[in-house]
């Protein structure tokens, strides 16, 4: 040990150190003395007995050192051997003292002598006349460690010793550990009636003594940062302290940093360990028992001990520093010591702790999770214990215990439709975490439907399942199933096929065909819970917005499903559900702080798979909030956190939204790239599939491959139509497919197309009205273009989407070049830069179709008159400047047309002009046209 290590591991132990120096001068002076160093294990006896050695050494005495083992109790006169053979004894005192302790040995171990306290006196004294001689040659400092594990028979020569030292230039210095019950009490009783002998206690380190060893091997910073967590997980134990500055120091030189808090290693375990391993065996296994157990209670029937015991030993655990309260003052401890147990008897405690806790009444989590560490379930209530355990952890986000708790629980189950049903909240629980996992137990059930052991609502589970990874026979078959007699009864299975209708319609349309609408009254009378009427008005509000089109009934009803519950409150369903009724219906701007709020809840339940398919439908969000490099990040989210194997045929969710997103940025290698990644065929029996098929070919027409980006265009709208979802907000297929025809010369065609997408739009749709304007203006003769691409503005802004407002403002542009109106296109070309940088769009949104004079001014020169205007006359001017006529201003404001002309008249007057189309920009586009 250095002189540093020295200076640390005796930190607060000065006292202690000086009252045995004040000994030994006394045993110089002729007067010799016993010190008994007591103290919890692993509190720094060792070191202080160390120390006091050495010191001794350079005082001029002779130190002599032995150490008691636990695994050499048993061998007699073990411990004073060390001594003789550590003493400086010429060769004819040594040999004549090893002849004694020879002779001492065969006394013990014949059978023939007497009792080992009453050994024979000749030969003890003549033993410790060995070392009584050695001390008049040379103060003798006599160091015997860990005392408590020595032999009897040198305990009785050490005690005899004891006696003898009074007179002589002797200290007989003993390390003994507290709570220490299995030492021969005599010996302890012999030294401490005797009145030279000095008891020396060591206590546990205090905060400041734990930030100076701290301060030493880590620096002052660190220290004073760390104190506090140092000392509460190790009580002050040195030992303890120590590991855990070293771990600190590990994990700071692997992470190249330090790292915020105390860390527990590989250190810390072994310290733990060695405490234990230091003390009491029996301290030990009340250790691994309360490793087992996590509390103190019922401990003393776990062991099989007496409570009076159990209790001194949990005493002796807190005051080495390893409890606090009756509990580790860290999990790591815990853990450290359950990894060293023996397996078998592990799991053994473990049993017994289940069966204990069942007894007690303790909650079903606490039993199963003791059954999961015996890895059995031999008690006939435990596959029950076991999957009440799994649905209260499910409710909690404790997805990877439930999943553990029902794996037991499947097999452990004898009976066939219980384990059935076991599986089939495996699957659930396991989709949670991975929708690939339960894959290969999707046969199992399906054979156990066959045999008639899964029934109603586990059915339709088995059925999604298989439709999600693509095994659509399979899935049918199920379906078919399920609608037989007598395999779905009562009310609960009833509206389990309600909502699976409603799902089917939303996401799986061809399938619905399968699953007849025989539900009725009975299936509405099924939903009993709070839980069941949410996944019913949220599938309901998706399937009417899908068919019929957004209203704002549908999405305040599915923000009050959402609003003041939490992700594991509902079904993954009915969040889903209903963030994708906000989105198709246009309100993508409400949907987006609800999913954020919910993905951020699944990541912090470390719920992957719900997390992968959030940032999925966010990323839908960001596509139609125009938000491109926010769809691609979120998108790859999705795509990372769930691979693409595990997402089955929802796959085409979040590769449609990478496809669109680097497709629109101008990404085209990328986009090529998702293009290459397998899709499962059935995916295009899916709503999935639509979007796949919708962003395959936008992508075709931006890279110029009209005729494909049309076929994939015109197969999205056939299976629209033929599924009842043809509707913009959607996918607004007429609108794309017109793009292409437009792209191919095909005017009339896509005037047809967008004319049907306009006649059939709802109110509520300004996103698709906005794109059906944009290229409906394309359609038209420059001068005609204007007014429609002002209110393809309008609607767009309304609808928050910034990439296809860029792209509108694009065209506009190039309109207004087309007309020879330069100083407007410069204006609205300045404006669509901005928008195309704050979506990231592309080329295709930001750069104009051609330069412009720069003599003209870049700002209206009426900007300042426009001030004159009254707020009446500005409202006015600013609808006929977005090409309004006189009559839709009229019914806008709620005025007569005649008041309109007049408005009219005096802005022209004001503002120096003769026509509308001499309006200032700052009026067409609010004021962010003058910038």
């Amino acid at each position: 040990m250095t002189g540093g290590e020295t200076a640390m591991a005796m930190v607060e132990r000065g006292q202690e150190l000086a009252l045995l120096e004040a000994l030994l001068a006394s045993a110089v002076m002729g007067r010799g003395r016993v010190a008994l160093v007591g103290g919890a294990v692993a509190t720094g006896k060792s070191t202080l007995l160390h120390t006091f050695a050495e010191q001794a050494i350079e005082l001029g005495a002779l130190a002599v050192t032995a150490t008691g083992s636990p695994l050499e109790r048993d061998i007699p006169l073990g411990v004073l051997r060390q001594l003789v053979e550590d003493a400086p004894l010429v060769p004819q005192e040594r040999e004549r003292a090893l002849s004694l302790l020879d002779e001492g040995v065969r006394a013990v171990t014949s059978g023939d002598g007497p009792d080992d306290r009453q050994l024979d006196a000749q030969l003890v004294s003549a033993i410790c006349g060995v070392l009584l001689d050695l001390s008049e040659r040379c103060p003798l400092v006599l160091v015997v460690d860990d005392v408590h594990h020595a032999d009897r028979a040198s305990l009785l020569c050490l005690a005899y010793l004891a006696r003898r030292v009074r007179l002589a230039q002797i200290v007989l210095a003993f390390g003994h550990a507290d709570q220490a019950w299995y030492t021969d009490a005599y010996f302890q009783t012999e030294l401490l009636r005797q009145p030279h002998c000095r008891r020396v206690k060591l206590t546990r380190l205090s905060r400041a003594g734990v930030a100076a060893i701290a301060a030493e091997r880590l620096g002052d910073r660190a220290a004073e940062r760390l104190a506090d967590e140092l000392y509460a997980h190790s009580g002050g134990n040195p030992l303890l302290v120590t590991a855990l500055t070293e771990d600190y120091a590990e994990a700071a030189r692997t992470t190249h940093e330090a790292p915020s808090a105390v860390v527990t290693g590989e250190q810390y375990g072994q310290a733990v360990l060695a405490c234990l391993e230091r003390g009491d065996p029996r301290v030990a296994r009340v250790a691994q028992g309360l490793a087992v157990l996590g509390d103190p209670a019922a401990l003393d029937r776990l062991l099989g001990l007496p409570a009076t015991d159990v209790h001194r030993d949990l005493h002796a655990l807190g005051a080495t520093g390893l409890t606090a309260l009756g509990t580790f003052r860290h999990e790591a401890a815990r853990q450290a010591i359950l990894a060293a147990m023996d397996a078998g008897e592990r799991v053994e405690l473990h049993r017994r702790a289940a069966e204990l806790a069942y007894g007690a009444g303790a909650s079903p989590g606490v039993v199963a999770r003791h059954l999961l560490e015996a890895g059995r379930v031999d008690a006939p209530w435990g596959v029950e214990i076991l999957q009440e355990a799994a649905r209260s952890a499910l409710r909690s986000g404790q997805v990877d215990a439930a999943v553990g708790y029902l794996r037991l629980a499947s097999c452990a189950c004898a009976d066939e439709s219980q384990r059935a049903k076991i599986m089939t909240m495996l699957v659930r629980a396991e989709w949670r975490i991975n929708p690939a996992a339960p894959a290969g137990r999707l046969t199992q059930l399906a054979e156990a439907m066959q045999r008639g052991s899964l029934r109603g609502g586990d059915a339709v589970v088995l059925a999604r399942a298989l439709l999600w990874h693509g095994r659509v026979d399979d899935a049918r078959e199920v379906l078919d199933h399920v609608q037989e007699p007598g395999v779905a009864t009562g009310h609960e299975a009833l509206a389990e096929l309600l909502v699976a209708r409603l799902w089917l319609r939303a996401a799986y349309p061809p399938f619905l065909a399968t699953l007849r609408d025989t539900a009725g009254e009975d299936a509405l009378a099924g939903i009993v819970s709070v839980s069941a009427s949410r996944r019913l008005e949220s599938a309901l509000a998706l399937a009417e917005v899908l068919t019929q089109g957004p209203r704002e009934e549908h999405a305040d009803t599915v923000e009050r499903i959402l609003e003041g519950s939490g992700l594991d409150e509902m079904s993954m369903d009915t969040i889903e559900n209903s963030l994708l009724t906000l989105v198709y219906a246009g309100r993508a701007g409400r949907a987006a702080p609800w999913c954020d709020l919910f993905g951020a809840e699944a990541s912090a339940r470390q719920a992957p798979s719900r997390r992968a398919r959030l940032a999925a439908i966010r990323a839908e969000i960001c596509i139609r909030q125009g938000d491109m490099p926010g769809a691609a990040r979120h998108a790859r989210t999705a795509l990372e956190t769930i691979p693409v194997g595990g997402w089955g045929v929802a796959v085409g969710g979040p590769l449609s939204s990478l496809i669109l997103a680097h497709t629109a940025m101008g990404r085209y290698e990328a986009v090529r790239e998702h293009l290459d990644v397998p899709v499962p065929e059935a995916m295009f029996q899916t709503r999935y599939g639509l979007h796949y098929l919708h962003a395959r070919g936008r992508h075709s027409l931006a890279t110029g491959y009209f005729a494909l980006a049309l076929r994939d265009f015109q197969r999205c709208g056939d299976l629209m139509r033929e599924w009842d979802l043809d509707t913009p907000g959607l996918i607004p297929w007429r609108a794309d497919a017109a793009e292409a025809c437009l792209r191919m010369g095909q005017v009339q065609e896509a005037r047809e197309l967008l004319r049907a997408q306009l006649d059939g739009e709802v109110p509520d749709d300004l996103r698709g009205r906005g794109i059906a304007l944009r290229l409906l203006a394309a359609t038209l003769e420059p001068a005609e273009r204007p007014a429609l691409l002002r209110r393809a503005t309008q609607s767009l802004q309304a609808a928050g989407d910034g990439y296809e407002l860029a792209r509108t403002l694009t065209d506009l542009v190039g309109t207004f070049e087309a007309l020879g109106e330069y100083r407007r296109a410069r204006t609205v070309a300045a404006r669509a830069r901005a928008v195309s940088a704050e979506c990231g769009a592309g080329t295709p949104a930001v750069a104009a179709s051609r330069t412009w004079d720069e003599a003209v001014p870049a700002r209206p020169p009426a900007a300042e008159p426009v001030g004159a205007l009254s707020d009446a006359e500005r409202r006015v001017a600013s609808l006929a400047a977005a090409g309004y006529t006189n009559r839709e201003i009229a019914t806008r404001l709620y005025i007569t047309v005649s008041t309109v002309e007049q408005h009219l008249t005096r802005t022209y007057r004001k503002l120096g002009i003769a026509r509308r189309a001499d309006l200032p920009l700052v009026l067409e586009f609010g004021d962010q046209a003058a910038t």
